[in-house]
């Protein structure tokens, strides 16, 4: 019977789903099937299958194996350290939506405004993420979601 699962926020389990599902897809596009890779892991195919669905009860270590096994690698990185990098795109004060044009868009309900504090305009870009071509982006502006990111989004977009 599997452990019982430690209280965690819905911010971390949708990273551990998030991560279990960048498992199995990179398992998958690999063509390895689920017992080839489990025992590649040295775990069970259930424990396996509980990790690629991000069951929080399933160890770190076993975490680990499974994307060794696959080919993966974990990267720890603070978000806050990168606001600190040479060149990192610093938060303006209030953000002008004419220097930004998907925000702009975004922005279309806002009569007379022409800018937004950095708050509102993460929250525009949030909220409305899946109207955002990422591929059309110009640079500032996708310099600029970053920096939101990692200002105060801590550390990833939630879209």
């Amino acid at each position: 019977m599997p452990a019982k699962a430690p209280a965690i926020g819905n911010v971390l389990a949708a990273r551990l789903k998030a991560m279990g599902v960048r498992i199995r897809e990179h398992r998958e596009r690999q063509k390895v099937s689920a017992t080839v890779a489990a025992e590649a892991a040295g775990m069970s195919r259930v424990t396996l299958h509980r990790i690629e669905r991000g069951a929080p009860s399933v160890t770190m270590g076993a975490y680990l194996s499974a994307i060794d096994a696959v080919g993966l690698q974990v990267e720890l990185s603070d978000p806050q350290a990168r606001l600190a990098e040479p060149g990192a795109a610093v938060v303006p004060a209030r953000v002008r939506l004419d220097d930004y044009p998907q925000l702009k868009r975004l922005a279309w309900q806002l009569h007379g405004v022409d800018d937004l504090r950095p708050a509102e305009a993460l929250s525009l870009y949030e909220r409305n993420w899946r109207h955002i071509d990422p591929a059309a982006l110009e640079p500032a502006e996708r310099a600029l979601v970053q920096a939101l990111v990692d200002q105060s989004g801590g550390g990833r977009l939630l879209a």
